[in-house]
């Protein structure tokens, strides 16, 4: 053991004489000024680094190189950095770097027709994919270089900038140490004792929602290192844009805010102080940060000694300390708390003493993460266009790129899903210089002008058009469209990205489906008999996915869909009240058939259900949980980090939602945004019951006790109001069906309001038809009396149907906007018709005590006198047999009661 330090540095030596030996063996002149430049390699993708110096005029040394295999790839040339003049480079060596590099040095030789001058950039190059996995710009003393390699990336560029970037010494990517935390975490950092700083670095194969951490313990504890502990948690936000930020310790759980102001948890310094304007607080400053091949960068900059005594650790660069480090899910901002926070690490953390003066390197390769595919999944649906746009190149998947990239569904470049047998639909509006189509060259832009062949499954130089004119192109993959081919510009290369075809999925399986508000989710559904089966499917990635039926997630029923611990998919059901974890309810809903899977982060849920949950083992929220095909059912959906079973907490909430629930109606197999109709449906039941609760009744009153006013002054006021009456009744309907952009014979309102407005309107049709009233002393004919029969009973029955028409009509309002107030109409309405009803009855008595008034001081009346006052449909008809009237005159005891 005792020798193994002579063997290394023997080792060591015996390379730095071989290396000088190979380049001074290389028999090339040194005339280029370019001879002795070094630089580090800017990684680009395939977690590329190392160190780059040129040796003579036909070679150069690679050192330190880490690099993930590629197809074919080559060192390439070019004149500058732009996407034009990369993508038209050359090969500048006859070596290929198809394999992993794990801290290689090599020394690669120009092809013999290849001169420095010819070159202002060299690159790593992948020529299947025209992809650049890292380069470097030759900087000449002259004049310079197209852009120095001293200055971090922009955006642009490839890099994910934070707010404080700025010039480094070396690429951002480059440290002078490196430690190994775990198989898939690693720490690197540089000191710098003249400045009193420490540059840091961590980098992880982790998922984009997991969080990095690191700091130094307090010194002073044994027992609990993570009490006291001054770290920088870091990570990346929704958008990608990196975030650090200064944690300070002072219990194992969840920040959280007491009510008395007081904090405790895993919280921000600025938490504890309050705003930090001049960064006193938060000694943090964000240098910079990617995501690359599923891995995650950062790297942030700190004072060895800072201002902040009170939470911020001093760090003796001479000293062993003690550092502490974990890796787990990040929860976004809510508005509990407005921070990024860390969640459980769930296991993944450690500890380790740590001497940061003393010169660290044991990684040995590049991270190599499962997952490395991080760009959106846009899943094609049968029945939603996808909308293709342009915008600007953020974080296109394959660089170099143009400025502009396709959009799809307002998604940069990202890959698209589709199933064979289902037509895909593309409105375009990506702008007249844009035209879609489908090839299966990976680059796009024409391969014939490349003299390459490419087959072209759809869309072409037509394919173009914008916002205000989008052109609509449908292609359906069959069965021998191959499993990938790509979307493009025919006009420019690399603007798309790939197509996914797949067999066929949920759009097969189910005979609807609609996208829910924000194009964040899918909702599919397939009615029987009495069940329906439900999927929902996630557009971007997360650890749960929930949809609820109701108009917000407060007071709807939940079905919440996410992988197990174990990585086995779980749906549960919940009736939620509140917004706090404490009003989310489990429920015990029957459901079959459940199935929930996670596809690169895109959680897809699936579960059968019957229209109208049994209850007979007891009466829970989820028994009033039933589906009416016939009634448009609200739903909307929530997205988040993580979910458990069982004691849910406030990590729980969403980190994303939708705005405003879509009304799905499920026997059209369409949706619509859900529209506060209750000031329409307001003016619509006002009008039915100033028709049917006041003027129809009304006319009826005048027509039944009003006759015995001298003249026609009844009749007028009968037929005034009846046909007042029934134009409000057809106004109201033309009001609520223009509204509701339908008229639907669904509900029991629907039916009751149309079976009394036909009544109604038969009534009208009857009263036009009505036989002649008979002249005095003639006999009533048959026809007059089966008339006023018919126009009795269907009057009356009119009525009693339009009243069960406002009572069915309140129970809809309150079913549809769970209205506090119906109930208090209901008793109202009730209280109304109560009024009429006696009103009536008393009404009558008085009638029929004027009849025998009348009846007792005049003698028998002939049919067809002039006394309008008495009663057809009476009881008082008498008929005299001829015994009585030997003339053959019959008299009757009637009275009419219509003219």
């Amino acid at each position: 053991m005792h020798h193994t330090p002579i063997f290394v540095g023997c080792f060591i030596l015996l390379c730095s004489v071989l290396c000088n030996y190979a380049d001074a063996g290389s028999g090339c002149s040194k005339t280029s000024p370019l001879v002795d430049f070094e630089s580090e390699f800017k990684m680009v993708q395939h977690q590329l680094r190392g160190s780059f110096r040129i040796i003579d005029d036909c070679s150069f040394r690679v050192s330190n190189f880490d690099m993930l295999s590629g197809t074919d790839v080559h060192w390439w040339g070019a004149i500058a950095l732009d996407f034009t003049n990369l993508t038209s480079g050359f090969v500048v060596s006859d070596q290929k770097l198809n394999e992993t590099y794990k801290n290689a040095s090599f020394v690669v030789r120009l092809k013999k027709n290849v001169k420095w001058d010819q070159i202002h950039v060299i690159a790593a190059w992948d020529l299947p994919a025209a992809s650049d996995f890292g380069h470097v710009i030759l900087q000449r003393p002259d004049n310079g270089s197209a852009g120095s390699p001293n200055m971090a990336p922009s955006p642009s560029e490839g890099g994910n900038s934070g707010e404080e970037m700025g010039p480094i010494s070396v690429e951002p990517t480059t440290f002078e140490n490196c430690k190994v935390l775990a198989d898939n975490y690693r720490l690197r950092w540089t000191l710098n004792t003249k400045d009193k700083l420490i540059d840091i670095g961590l980098e992880a194969a982790i998922p984009m929602t997991n969080y990095m951490a690191f700091g130094w313990s307090n010194q002073n504890e044994s027992s609990n290192l993570m009490i006291g502990a001054d770290v920088a948690v870091m990570g990346f936000k929704e958008d990608g844009v990196p975030l650090v930020d200064d944690f300070y310790i002072t219990k194992l759980s969840e920040c959280m805010m007491n009510k008395d102001g007081t904090v405790h948890g895993v919280c921000p310094d600025t938490i504890f102080e309050g705003s930090d304007p001049v960064g006193l607080v938060n000694n943090t400053k964000l240098i910079y940060g990617h995501r690359r091949d599923g891995v995650s960068f950062l790297r942030y900059r700190r004072p060895l000694v800072t201002i902040d005594k009170k939470y911020d650790m001093p760090i003796n660069h001479t000293e062993n300390m003690t550092v502490i480090w974990a890796v787990g899910p990040m929860k976004p901002p809510d508005a509990i708390r407005p921070f990024y926070l860390p969640q459980n690490h769930g296991g993944t953390y450690g500890h380790l003493v740590l001497n940061v003066s003393e010169h660290v390197n044991d990684c040995l390769g590049p991270l190599d993460a499962e997952d490395n595919e991080d760009q959106d999944v846009v899943i094609a649906d049968a029945n939603a266009p996808l909308v293709v746009t342009s915008g600007p190149a953020l974080y296109y998947p394959n660089p170099p790129n143009p400025a502009k990239v396709l959009y799809i569904n307002k998604k940069e470049a990202p890959l698209l899903r589709v199933e064979r047998g289902v037509p895909v639909k593309f409105s375009i509006q990506a702008g007249h210089d844009v035209a879609l189509y489908i090839t299966s060259d990976l680059l796009g832009g024409n391969a014939t002008l490349r003299n390459m062949s490419e087959t072209i499954y759809a869309g072409g130089p037509e394919a173009e058009g914008v916002q205000a004119s989008p052109m609509e192109l449908t292609w359906q993959p069959d069965r021998n469209t191959p499993d990938q081919v790509f979307y493009h510009s025919i006009y420019q290369p690399k603007m798309g990205w790939k197509v996914q075809v797949v067999d066929g999925g949920l759009s097969d399986m189910y005979n609807n489906s609609v996208l829910l508000d924000d194009q964040q989710v899918t909702f599919f559904w397939t009615l029987s008999e009495d069940s329906i089966t439900i999927a929902a499917r996630g557009e971007k990635k997360s650890g749960y996915l929930a949809i609820g039926f109701g108009s917000g997630m407060i007071n709807s029923y939940a079905y919440v869909g996410w992988m197990d611990e174990t990585g086995k998919g779980r749906v549960s059901t919940y009736w939620i009240d509140g917004r706090e974890a404490l009003n989310v309810h489990p429920t015990k809903e029957n459901l079959t058939f459940v199935r929930c899977k996670s596809e690169n982060g895109i959680i897809t849920l699936e579960f059968t259900r019957p229209l109208k949950p049994s209850c007979t083992q007891g009466q829970g929220p989820e028994c009033k949980n039933i589906i009416d095909p016939t009634t448009p059912l609200k739903v909307v959906w929530a997205m988040g980090a993580t979910w458990v079973d069982e004691h849910l907490s406030d990590r729980n909430m969403h980190s994303s939602r939708s705005s405003r629930p879509m009304r799905v109606l499920l026997m059209r197999g369409s949706a619509e945004a859900e529209q506060d109709l209750q000031p329409v449906l307001a003016v619509h039941g006002f009008m039915m019951f100033l028709a049917w609760g006041i003027l129809l009744p009304g006319g009826i009153l005048a027509a039944r006790y009003l006759k015995h006013v001298k003249g026609d002054g009844w009749f007028q006021i009968h037929v005034y109001l009846q046909y007042s009456g029934l134009s409000i009744v057809l106004l109201g309907l033309l009001f609520a069906v223009a509204e509701l952009r339908g008229f639907y014979v669904s509900s029991v309102h629907v039916k009751f309001g149309i079976a009394a407005i036909l009544l109604g309107c038969m009534q009208s049709v009857n009263a036009y038809f009505r036989p002649a009233k008979p002249a005095n002393g003639e006999v009533v004919s048959p026809k007059r009396i089966l008339w006023e029969y018919s126009h009795v009973i269907v009057g009356r029955c009119a009525i009693v149907v339009g009243i069960a028409a406002q009572f069915t009509g309140m129970k809809h309002l309150g079913d549809r906007y769970d209205s506090e107030n119906v109930h208090g109409l209901i008793w109202a309405l009730i209280s109304w018709f109560m009024i009429m009803a006696l009103m009536a009855i008393y009404l009558e008595y008085r009638e029929r005590q004027r009849r025998r008034d009348r009846t007792i001081g005049r003698s028998n009346w002939v049919l067809g006198n002039d006394d309008d006052s008495v009663d057809l449909l009476g009881p008082t008809i008498s008929i005299e047999g001829k015994e009585s009237h030997p003339s053959g005159t019959m008299e009757v005891q009637l009275e009419p009661l219509r003219r």
